[in-house]
């Protein structure tokens, strides 16, 4: 028992070692694109469901990458303010998917194929769900969710346009120049790291465990093989399902979805599980909370179906085209130092994160923080203006990234409230 934890321990830890530069490099970028893209371009933007806003809804997203609470918590906020429903849904798929980190790790763990097939699948699951949801959705139900979400459930509000706008009036060609924007910047990535922490090390170790310690017989139990079209599709519908009971999601399910790839699961499977970061089941009673029971199950349902319809048309493309990878690695990760490309580039990181860290701990002598708080329970960097949640307690007013966070705090105010 004791060598199999040994084991488990290990090959989280090499898989860590394999995808910590990446994991850097991707934090870095988001804080970068986080500091100086503006939220209220994108909220004026995605005001219809029609290709062009789908594909501008698409693409903010991608550039607002984050953890897959606060990417939820954001799509409600730009859909109380008026964006379309679904444009918002879109936005929310694209934040936690078609992320460079997430392409990174996956080509690190697993190969390349599945670095591609994240971006061409999530194209393929972006226009299902437009074309779906506006038809599964009707309007009376978008005007109660409206409602529900501007009535201030879970705490949020509209306050601080007036503070939205001063910090918006400045040019992003501007703050690229300035050393404040790039503390705010830095800030972002502090945060996201500190506000993911737990997904990381437990996508990491639940992983380790997955490869190691669980016998393939296991895998081929849960996953249909040697049937071809029908083990495509049952691995395609029982991927979203395993996402859904393990409680990973953001970029922690990317080691996983190694260790299920290494034990049998299909192409297509792999592809619907990382996808399904967004049906972890926290996530879908945040969506109870935010839009009522029956539009959360409406939802989730219409996630699963293109989720797991995505992760389908991607394995048939990818088998057309002869890229799906032949011969499963016998090893997820690396299992030894040395001096290579991976160490050398883990340096790199060291050396980057350290510097972020730094323009992060001084953003006071640069001019940084202006406009900004830290949300007192997961540590994420939001600008005030447009919290998706606040409250006041003992007089001083707190931010947060999402109406969980919120909720975490109003239970226990005394134990955050002297961390901000």
């Amino acid at each position: 028992m004791l060598d199999t934890v040994g084991r488990s321990l290990a090959e989280g830890f090499w898989m860590f070692y394999d995808t910590f530069w990446a994991l850097v490099l991707g934090f870095g970028l988001s804080g970068v694109v986080q500091a100086f893209v503006s939220k209220g371009e994108m909220q004026r933007a995605l005001g219809d469901h029609r290709p062009a806003t789908v594909a501008r809804s698409s693409f903010f997203g991608m550039v607002s990458s984050s953890c897959s609470y606060a990417a939820s918590a954001l799509a409600k906020s730009l859909f109380a303010r008026g964006a379309d429903f679904t444009s918002a849904m879109v936005f929310m798929f694209a934040s936690t998917n078609l992320v460079v980190e997430l392409g990174i790790v996956l080509w690190l763990l697993i190969g390349w194929q599945f670095a591609v097939a994240e971006f061409v699948g999530g194209a393929v699951m972006i226009a299902l769900l437009a074309v779906v949801l506006p038809r599964v959705v009707d309007v009376a139900e978008l005007d109660a969710a409206r409602l529900r979400v501007n009535a201030g459930v879970g705490g949020g509000g509209h306050e601080g346009h007036g503070a939205m706008a001063e910090h918006e009036a400045v040019p992003w060609r501007r703050r690229i120049r300035s050393t404040a924007g790039w503390s705010d910047a830095a800030g972002y990535t502090i945060s996201d790291v500190t506000m993911l922490r737990k997904e990381i090390v437990i996508g990491f170790a639940v992983a380790g465990f997955a490869a190691m310690a669980v016998p393939v017989r296991v895998w081929q139990a849960l996953f249909l093989t040697g049937h071809g079209f029908w083990s495509a599709l049952e691995n395609v519908i029982v991927g979203p399902v395993l996402a859904f009971i393990s409680f990973v999601c953001s970029i922690g399910n990317v080691p996983l979805a190694a260790a299920l790839w290494k034990g049998g699961i299909s192409f297509g499977g792999v592809i619907a599980f990382v996808f399904a970061d967004l049906l972890a089941l926290p996530l879908v009673l945040i969506y109870r909370k935010f839009f009522g029971t029956r539009l959360a199950v409406k939802l989730s349902l219409v996630f699963w179906a293109v989720m797991s319809t995505a992760g389908l048309i991607t394995e048939g493309i990818f088998q057309l085209a002869g890229l799906v990878p032949a011969v499963r690695r016998g090893d997820i990760a690396t299992v030894h130092f040395g001096l290579n490309y991976t160490t050398v580039l883990d340096a790199l990181g060291v050396a980057a994160f350290a510097s972020l860290y730094w323009l992060y701990r001084n953003a006071d002598r640069f001019g940084g923080g202006r406009g900004y708080a830290k949300d007192v329970v997961c540590a994420m960097q939001v600008r005030t203006s447009d919290a998706p949640a606040r409250v006041h307690h003992a007089g001083s007013p707190y931010y947060f990234c999402s109406d969980r966070c919120l909720e975490r705090f109003q239970a226990d105010p005394d134990r955050y409230a002297g961390g901000d």
